[in-house]
C-alpha cells in the first residue's frame, strides 16, 4: 500500500482496533466451544434418524448427513445425466459452512483462538458461516468484504454480530487489483498496534479449507453417485472446493474430469474469481484440473433465471455460471457421462442483484 491507499487502510485498521473486545464468554469457552444447553438440561435428546438436533452445528453437511444431489432435467441436453449438489441446504446457507467449521476447528486444535478475536476477508458466504459459528463460541469477528457485494450479505453479517468493513478492491493492491479485502484483513491481523489481538483463518491459504472438501464434499459425491461420477464442475474462488473434491475423486479414478469455472474480467458473480485480476489462492492445486470453462455474466444470469423458472431451484448467480459450464460439456452430443456441479449458495442473498438484472420484467403495470 502507498500514499492515500495506505492512509485509508491505516484509518480502517485503527477503527477496527476500537471494536468490542473479547468478553467473558470467550474465557469460559471449552475446547469445543461453550457448554451446550442440552448438556446441562435433561430432556428430549438429539436423534439424527428423526432429524432432531441439539445444536445447529450438527446440521452442517458431512458424509453421514450429505447435502442433496438433484438431477437437472430441463436446462441441459435431453440425453444428459447431470446433477446439482445443493450446498445452500447447509444451515447457514452455503458450501462455506463446511469450510468455516474446519477452519475454526483447526485453529482451536492449534491453540490459535484462545483470547483472540477473528478477522477474515470474505465475499460473504465464509463470513456468514464464520459469524454464526463465532457467535455460538462467543468470539468477536471482523470481516473485510469487497464493497460491491449484495447488501443482503452485509445485513446478514451484521445481524450475526460481525463488524463489517466494506473495502474497495483497489484500497490495498498489494497482491492483485481485486484483492483489497484480503490485503486489508492481513494488515489488520499483522498490525503491531494490535499485539496479537486478531487471528486470521485465511481461507485462501489454509489447508483446512481443502481438507473440508477432501473429507466431506468429495466422499459425499462419490457415494451419492455410487462411484459413477465422470465429471465434476466447480468455480474458481478460494479453490478449496475444486482442489479438495478434485483430489479425492482423482484418487478414486484419475480419468474423472475436473472442470473449473472462471468468470469474465470485472464480473458480478460474488464468490468466483478471475485469476487474471486476482491472485491465485495458495491452496489451488492446478494438477487436479483438466479444463477451465470461462462464463460471462450474461450467460451466468440467464442460466440462473432458467434454473429458477424451469427447475424450481432458487440459486445464486455463481450456480448459473457452473450449470452453464455443465451444459457445455455436451455441446457436441452428451458424452460427459454422469456430471456433478456444485450449487454454492441460494438466490435469496442476491435479490438486489436479480432486481437489477430483471429490470421491469414481470412487474405489473
Amino acid at each position: 500500500m502507498a500514499g492515500e491507499g495506505e492512509a485509508e487502510a491505516m484509518e480502517i485498521i485503527d477503527t477496527a482496533a476500537g471494536s468490542a473486545t473479547l468478553g467473558a464468554a470467550t474465557e469460559a469457552m471449552e475446547t469445543r466451544g461453550p457448554v451446550r444447553r442440552q448438556d446441562r438440561v435433561a430432556g428430549l435428546g438429539a436423534n439424527a434418524a428423526r432429524r432432531r438436533y441439539g445444536d445447529v452445528r450438527e446440521l452442517i453437511a458431512s458424509r453421514e448427513n450429505p447435502t442433496p444431489l438433484v438431477r437437472l432435467n430441463r436446462v441441459v441436453p435431453p440425453d444428459a445425466e447431470a446433477f446439482l449438489k445443493l450446498e445452500w441446504m447447509n444451515p447457514f446457507g452455503s458450501i462455506k459452512d463446511r469450510t468455516a467449521r474446519y477452519l475454526l476447528d483447526g485453529m482451536r486444535e492449534r491453540g490459535e483462538l484462545e483470547g483472540r478475536e477473528l478477522v477474515e476477508a470474505t465475499s460473504g458466504n465464509t463470513g456468514i458461516a464464520l459469524a454464526a459459528l463465532a457467535a455460538l463460541a462467543g468470539i468477536p469477528l471482523t470481516v473485510t468484504i469487497p464493497s460491491g457485494v449484495p447488501q443482503e450479505k452485509l445485513v446478514l453479517l451484521r445481524m450475526l454480530g460481525a463488524t463489517v468493513m466494506p473495502t474497495p478492491d483497489d484500497l490495498c493492491p498489494v497482491d492483485n487489483p481485486r484483492d483489497g479485502a484480503i490485503a486489508l484483513a492481513r494488515a489488520v491481523a499483522e498490525s503491531p498496534a494490535h499485539r496479537g489481538r486478531y487471528a486470521m483463518p485465511n481461507q485462501y491459504a489454509n489447508p483446512d479449507n481443502v481438507r473440508a472438501h477432501y473429507e466431506t464434499t468429495g466422499p459425499e459425491i462419490w457415494e451419492q453417485t455410487e462411484g459413477r461420477v465422470r465429471a465434476f464442475v466447480a468455480g474458481y474462488g478460494t479453490c478449496g472446493t475444486i482442489t479438495g473434491v478434485g483430489r479425492f475423486l482423482k484418487e478414486r479414478d484419475p480419468s474423472i474430469r475436473i472442470v473449473a469455472v472462471e468468470p469474465q474480467l470485472g464480473h458480478r458473480l460474488p464468490g468466483l474469481k478471475n485469476l487474471q485480476e486476482a491472485k491465485a489462492p495458495g491452496i489451488l492445486d492446478r494438477s487436479v484440473i483438466d479444463d477451465v470453462v470461462r462464463v460471462d455474466d450474461a450467460h451466468a444470469y440467464a442460466m440462473a433465471k432458467r434454473l429458477f423458472r424451469e427447475e424450481g431451484l432458487i440459486v445464486g448467480p455463481s450456480t448459473g455460471a457452473i450449470v452453464e459450464a455443465v451444459a457445455s460439456l455436451g455441446t457436441e452430443g452428451w458424452g460427459a457421462g454422469l456430471a456433478v456441479g456444485v450449487s454454492p449458495d441460494g438466490g435469496q442473498k442476491y435479490a438486489s442483484f436479480y432486481a437489477d438484472y430483471l429490470g421491469e420484467e414481470g412487474a405489473a403495470r
